[in-house]
């Protein structure tokens, strides 16, 4: 069976992204710089739909529940002339649990997490930190929603959550998946057995 195309948007750049705080399920609200990077991403969107010949009307869009997703896909669909209001959110798309150590600063948590933080760097795909999930629990988690998608769609969420649908669609192994580098203010293109970064 063929994957439906998903055109996928990490949200825009939080204070606690600034900061260099680990977020997971927590949030933070966007910087001026992340609503920009919301309307930069609808723009690219705008663009690669058209090519195509496509609606983007007729795109299923799907958003985290989180704020931060909720936010950046309301002001990504208000700047391709759509109502900001009219999608889903599904909180299987929610970002990777970090637990205890959502919020934390990542120096503070180098000096008071160092062994941890040594064990998460020699097998990231599947150290859970004190709390929180793995990567592995996280595809699991999106895998689930994956299942249930039919049309292609325009999803707005994380990087851990992009990281695990390129794992789960074996685009790369899951430990290199873990590493994937995954930026805001771009549009990632899931089809055919590819991701394509635009922006």
């Amino acid at each position: 069976m063929t994957e439906p195309v998903l055109y996928y948007v990490r949200h825009g750049e939080t204070e606690w992204n600034r900061e260099g705080r680990l977020q997971g399920q927590q949030d933070s609200v966007l910087t001026p710089r992340g609503r920009a990077q919301a309307v930069q991403s609808a723009e690219i969107l705008r663009d690669l739909v058209t090519r195509e010949g496509g609606d983007i009307a007729a795109l299923d869009f799907v958003a985290s529940p989180l704020g931060r997703a909720r936010i950046t896909m309301e002001n990504l669909r208000a700047t391709l002339g759509l109502d900001p209001a009219d999608y889903r959110t599904d909180v299987r798309l929610a970002e990777l649990a970090f637990g205890c150590w959502e919020g934390v600063a990542y120096p503070e948590l180098l000096a008071r997490e160092g062994d941890a933080l040594a064990a998460r760097e020699r097998d990231k795909w599947n150290f859970a930190p004190p709390g929180g999930e793995s990567y592995a629990d996280l595809m699991a988690r999106v895998g689930a929603w994956h299942a249930t998608v039919e049309r292609p769609s325009v999803v707005v969420a994380h990087g851990g959550t992009a990281r695990a649908l390129v794992a789960l669609r074996g685009i790369v192994p899951p430990e290199k998946a873990a590493a994937f580098d995954i930026d805001q203010g771009v549009v990632y293109l899931f089809a055919a057995g590819r991701v394509t970064r635009y922006g």
